[in-house]
């Protein structure tokens, strides 16, 4: 398969929506989809693997990326940079459609890229009082670390008319469906019209 065939989808929400864990279902589904791993400067959680979870380096090397213009695309997000390689992404779409959990400002970058098939889906909840009672749930952050992330719910939404879809994730197995269904939709448009375009 060339990378001609190939698609790229963004899942962007604010923190405590479910992104990540919706990306890894549809990884789980359908072997052809690889998830972008960042490269980020903040520490590991308890559960999370280097080379998996994330590529966890120092801030110097990072800012050094940033020099040598080495990313498709990053941010500093709560006081920590992460970034999307682009030799990363490059290789593989040469074999596999690749999936992000990247937020609106990696969006915009990855967004000039004309070269690029992108598929842009933001995520939200019913409510912001539901993104504090998820993220308390999550039980993943400090009070102060809870309390900003819910705070940037409202810089984030505005964001909205950046992306193709928006969809509500009332219902895990719904919002699933949603997003398959939508992958499926332009990946088969997407390949025709390159055999069309051959």
């Amino acid at each position: 398969m060339t990378s001609d065939n190939n698609i790229m989808v963004i899942l962007s929400s604010p923190s405590g929506v479910g992104k990540t864990t919706l990306t890894k279902k549809i990884q789980q589904k359908y072997q052809s989809f690889k998830i972008s791993v960042s490269y980020t400067t903040r520490p590991p959680r308890s559960n999370e693997v280097n080379g998996v979870d994330y590529h966890f380096v120092k801030k110097a090397e990072f800012e050094e990326l940033i020099k040598e213009n080495k990313f498709y695309e990053y941010a500093k997000i709560f006081e920590n940079y992460y970034g999307t390689l682009k030799t990363n992404v490059d290789e593989t779409l040469k074999k596999n459609d690749i999936i992000f959990d990247i937020d609106w400002q990696g969006t915009k970058q990855l967004s000039k890229f004309e070269n690029l098939k992108l598929i842009k889906i933001f995520l939200i909840t019913e409510n912001k009082e539901e993104i504090k009672k998820r993220l308390k749930n999550r039980n993943q952050n400090t009070d102060s670390e809870l309390e900003k992330r819910y705070n940037s719910f409202d810089e984030e939404i505005k964001y909205w008319n950046d992306y193709d879809y928006i969809l509500i994730n009332k219902n895990l197995d719904v919002c699933f469906k949603q997003i398959e269904n939508i992958i499926l939709n332009n990946k088969k448009n997407f390949s025709t019209f390159f055999q069309k375009s051959a």
